[in-house]
């Protein structure tokens, strides 16, 4: 469906209204609390840690420059009644002066290593790694704080071809991580086919990140877990944005309705329909790239070629009572892809659309100081359409690809004592998927639909120390699913103990099953753009996947400096061929295989005043294991065995500059035998994976500058460069036979992309 022109009439009102609500703001010579801890932070170098919801409502007045730091924690208690505690030499815990019936309830995680990478990125004593975004600085080569680019500067997480829908967690393919937005889980990733994030960041205010060790009320995610979430607070007074870059123009709205009900928008849409920036260009030959956007032959050529996103995000929150809470979480994500094929009689128009909605109600409980209760309902629909008009042989060509996806979760906690709490529930989940593919010349029509249902108790013991140095989660998930009459236990396990001074040791396992996995049937469906498609597990030729891992940690931190590292061993099994993306001798073998994955996540990192420098390092050793291949084990696709960054930020009152260098080593390939390319027609390859490409490397940069322009409205002017130096970095190659010759087809990474931003707060 064509993008219409009344979203540009939505986004007009949007801007509108934010605007008259700013301005109806009053003055009050005063700025709020968590600006004023951004400002000592950047000045004093401390890390404040503190749950939004405690500090939203103060509004004081900036400390003098002259005081010690002593003096302006002692300024802060004078002016809020707060406490305020140091521990160790840079990190200070804000916490409420009386707690209430939902502090006694929840049992926060704590920090363990204050800002893990830059401030903003911490480490939770649950084995989680948190980013908050009203805390984050800058990452290198990102002017806009973008989820899954952002998750990409942990060790052990990258994307083997740059884009976000194709993320690598310790060595699993993409369709193995649980993605889900404010717990609804999205089967889509990205804009332009994966080249940037489809999640707002302005309405995203934190992300947890689990590569391990999950609790027991999540499913799915084999690899690894992704869980993004808007504020779940109320903000009693308007704020928002607008902002434009050189891909698009975004706004968005925090609008109170009353001291118990409050609403979120974010808007987000392309502007190529206004101009076609460097980036857009950029960003559009990477996507087209050896697809049937960008090939024509002698009597057909491609035109008119136009490109279109957008995203809608919504939360609403209505606090019923004092115990009672009901939040409702709406998104809708839209691409669209448009060309013509052309000969000098006729023109026809393909296009393909990728389309997320999704929608959640979610209700909490408070009954006494030790029992709270949550209700989640979530409905999510991803659908991926395409028509290709093939001129040359007359024929039409239609496929569709759709998930709809119902969800109920329960859960119950109840806290035994200060230092033992416990969680259980029940989890119901109902997925179907159907696939489409039809042909009018000659005719042909497949279409295959295919539910399942999986039902979920689960339960985890919770224990956090008196002394707050040990915690540990233990939990069981049972799930059964219906259509194969199979059961599965699930153990989860987290455990975290503080020792010395500044030590921390962690140990983390979980075991995980799911039910769908994404698909490569040819490497031109839906015109090549986005050739994968999702299906649902059989039991039979496409089974139920499984995982286990574990892994254990070490942290330290102190004075400034950081180290951390994690050693751990993963397997995960009953994957099959096509979801992998072979390109060789395997690309149409159908065959169900295991693949292992150990490795070591590693990162040091020091802070010396207004900078921060550190270097990340991870090392993934990841073998396949097919037993009907002719080749029973070789090395994953996803085998990057080596891969570093050292990256810098400089931050001070009004100036953030990130500057990386990326290196990993090559993608594993398949060559032809050297000498012995073609045997009876077909590519003689060698052992599979037994080669590399040649090694990615690229510096990126980016700079933002911050401006006030009065007590509440202020702006961000930034400048950012992915590939500085604009190296053609090797990311794929696969080989085809043209004429009795072996043609080889190289793709290469983004080149020189540089972007601008700037953006007003209000």
């Amino acid at each position: 469906m064509k993008i219409k022109n009344s979203h540009y009439f939505i986004l007009n009102l949007f801007l509108f209204v934010c605007t008259f609500a700013g301005s109806a703001q009053e003055h009050d010579g005063k700025v709020a609390l968590t600006s004023v801890l951004t400002t000592i932070q950047d000045q004093y170098g401390y890390q404040f840690n503190y749950a939004k919801d405690v500090v939203e409502t103060y509004r004081i007045s900036l400390p003098s420059k002259d005081l010690t730091f002593e003096e302006v924690i002692q300024f802060l208690k004078n002016h809020t009644d707060l406490k305020y505690t140091i521990i160790g030499s840079s990190f200070v815990l804000v916490t409420p002066p009386n707690k209430t019936l939902k502090d006694n309830l929840q049992q926060l995680p704590e920090v363990i290593v204050p800002s893990y990478i830059i401030k903003g990125i911490s480490k939770l004593n649950t084995g989680a790694f948190k980013i908050d975004f009203s805390k984050f600085t800058m990452l290198p080569g990102l002017i806009e704080a973008d989820v899954l680019q952002s998750i990409q500067a942990f060790p052990g997480i990258q994307s083997i071809n740059e884009n976000v829908s194709n993320i690598s967690i310790r060595g699993g393919s993409h369709d193995q991580n649980l993605i889900l937005w404010d717990g609804v889980k999205m089967y889509q990733s990205g804009h332009f086919f994966g080249l940037i994030s489809m999640y707002n960041p302005q309405i995203t205010e934190d992300v947890l990140l689990y590569k391990n060790g999950s609790d027991v009320s999540y499913t799915d995610g084999v690899s690894g877990t992704i869980l993004m979430k808007t504020d779940n607070e109320i903000n009693s007074d308007f704020k928002g944005n607008i902002g434009v870059n050189f891909i698009d123009a975004n706004g968005f709205a925090d609008i109170p309705i009353s001291k118990r009900s409050s609403i979120q928008v974010a808007l987000r849409k392309s502007i190529s329909d206004f101009i076609q920036t460097p980036a857009y260009n950029n960003f559009f030959d990477k996507i087209s790239e050896d697809t049937e956007v960008e090939n024509s032959m002698n009597t057909v050529m491609n035109s008119d070629q136009e490109f279109d996103f957008y995203d809608v995000s919504f939360r609403w929150i209505y606090k019923l009572s004092d115990k009672d809470e009901l939040r409702i979480n709406f998104i809708n994500v839209a691409n669209e892809l448009v060309f013509n094929e052309n000969t000098e009689d006729e023109s026809r128009q393909s296009n393909v659309n990728q389309n997320s909605i999704a929608g959640a109600v979610h209700y909490n409980k408070i009954w006494n100081s030790n029992w709270q209760t949550a209700v989640e309902l979530y409905e999510t629909d991803y659908k991926l359409k395409a028509v290709n008009a093939n001129i040359a042989d007359s024929q039409r060509f239609l496929q569709e690809n759709i998930v709809s996806e119902t969800s109920f979760k329960l859960k119950n906690q109840y806290q035994f004592s200060e230092n033992i709490s416990f969680l259980g529930g029940y989890h119901f989940v109902e997925t179907e998927v159907t696939n489409l593919d039809d042909v009018d010349v000659p005719r042909f029509r497949s279409l295959i639909s295919e539910v399942v249902r999986t039902h979920g108790l689960f339960s985890q013991l919770n224990y956090n120390s008196f002394d707050r140095r040990t915690v540990l989660n233990a939990g069981l998930r049972f799930n059964y699913i219906g259509k194969f009459k199979k059961q599965i236990w699930e153990p989860r396990l987290n455990f975290s103990h503080k020792f010395l001074d500044g030590f921390n040791v962690e140990v983390l396992g979980e075991m995980k099953h799911q039910n769908t996995s994404q698909v490569i049937n040819f490497q031109n469906d839906f015109l090549g753009v986005e050739k994968r498609r999702w299906q649902l597990s059989n039991d039979k030729d496409i089974p139920v996947i499984r995982s286990q891992q574990v892994s254990f940690g070490v942290n330290y931190s102190k004075r400034g400096w950081q180290i951390s590292a994690d050693a751990y061993y993963k397997k995960v099994k009953n994957i099959t061929a096509q979801s992998q993306g072979f390109q060789n001798q395997f690309e149409f073998v159908q065959a169900i295989g295991d693949y292992k994955a150990n490795g070591v996540d590693f990162i040091l990192r020091k802070q010396v005043n207004n900078f921060n420098i550190w270097l990340s390092y991870a090392f993934l050793n990841s073998d396949y294991q097919f037993e009907t291949f002719s080749e029973n084990e070789f090395p994953s696709n996803y085998n990057i065995r080596h891969a570093t960054t050292l990256g810098t930020t400089y931050t001070n009152r009004n100036l953030r500059i990130s500057t990386g260098l990326n290196w990993f080593s090559g993608n594993p390939t398949t060559l032809p035998v050297a000498g012995n390319e073609i045997v009876n027609n077909n590519i003689n390859f060698e052992p599979s994976n037994s080669s590399e490409l040649k090694d990615y490397l690229k510096l990126d940069i980016s700079a933002l500058y911050h401006i006030n322009l009065g007590l509440k409205t202020k702006a961000d002017i930034g400048a950012s460069v992915w590939n500085l130096f604009n190296r053609n970095n090797q990311i794929n190659n696969f080989f085809r036979v043209n004429n009795s010759q072996v043609d080889e087809t190289l793709q290469t990474s983004l080149g020189f992309y540089p972007n601008l931003l700037m953006r007003v707060y209000f």
